[in-house]
């Protein structure tokens, strides 16, 4: 979707991407450093997980179908350095075993197929998914796990800026592991007006309203599970819904107040 950022956007945009980059490429010395001397050690046994999963992507927008179903890679590890969760990887600054903060990258944001969509909207330009990098803050406490993250968008799709507050449980049975949890995303109005904004220029061409979004804050919640089949294969489970609030769902893309994830994949485990 085109769009002229402002002076003061430029300027933020900038200065999010540099300290993003900055934090990113002085990770692995930081986290080594003595100032995290109470750091977990490195652990030589971790294991990595590699496997194929596969999504429906059950979208918001007024779509023909909104049901859209990928084959994705998955990869998971984790020895108290680095890790990698599926579409996101990243490196613990501070990782002591109740606090955890680390600088990551992951695939974020919706698409917007105009081929896929109905009416008038067909008309209207893609909206392509984007990587964010930001930090992640996590503190472990006898009730759960609090996770406060900020993100920016690196690739400028968007040039949005995304934080989520997040309460995650663990519950495990046998050979059944399960995380559940629920929290806010803040979305900024560079993000939602590129993903949900429609500009004169759209509506000129075709007939659609003008739509300029707002800050938003979505609630959303998430459970996954693990089964462990054996020493070697597992199985996976993802199911995520998100509401979207009225700076969203006003939009003349959107014909749903919900946006769901479902994921199931198998996974070996080296």
């Amino acid at each position: 979707m085109s769009k002229t950022p402002t002076l003061s956007h430029l300027v933020k945009r900038t200065v999010l991407s540099a300290l993003t980059a900055t934090t990113l490429l002085g990770v692995a010395s930081f986290s080594n450093a003595a100032f995290f001397k109470n750091n977990l050690p490195t652990d030589q046994d971790a294991e990595l997980s590699v496997g194929v999963n596969v999504i429906a992507v059950k979208s918001a927008y007024d779509l023909e179908d909104s049901t859209d179903i990928k084959v994705l890679p998955g990869v998971f590890y984790d020895n108290n350095r680095v890790y990698a969760r599926g579409a996101q990887a990243g490196a613990y600054l501070i990782n002591d075993g109740t606090n955890q903060l680390s600088a990551y990258a992951q695939l974020d944001g919706s698409e917007f197929d105009p081929d896929d969509a109905t009416g008038a909207l067909q008309g209207l330009d893609k909206r392509k998914s984007s990587a964010a990098a930001g930090l992640s803050y996590l503190r472990r406490t006898p009730i759960g796990g609090f996770r406060l993250q900020v993100a920016t968008d690196v690739l400028d799709k968007s040039g949005g800026n995304t934080a989520r507050l997040t309460y995650l449980a663990k519950i495990t049975k046998n050979k059944l592991t399960v995380y559940p949890s629920i929290g806010f995303e803040y979305q900024d109005a560079d993000y939602n007006n590129y993903y949900y904004g429609v500009n004169e220029q759209e509506s000129a061409k075709t007939g659609v309203e003008a739509y300029e979004s707002n800050n938003s804050l979505n609630p959303y919640i998430n459970i996954s599970a693990n089964y462990d089949f054996n020493e070697r294969w597992a199985g996976f489970a993802n199911q995520s819904l998100s509401y979207l609030p009225n700076e969203q769902y006003d939009s003349p893309m959107v014909d749903s107040r919900t946006d769901a994830t479902t994921t199931l994949g198998l996974l070996y485990k080296f």
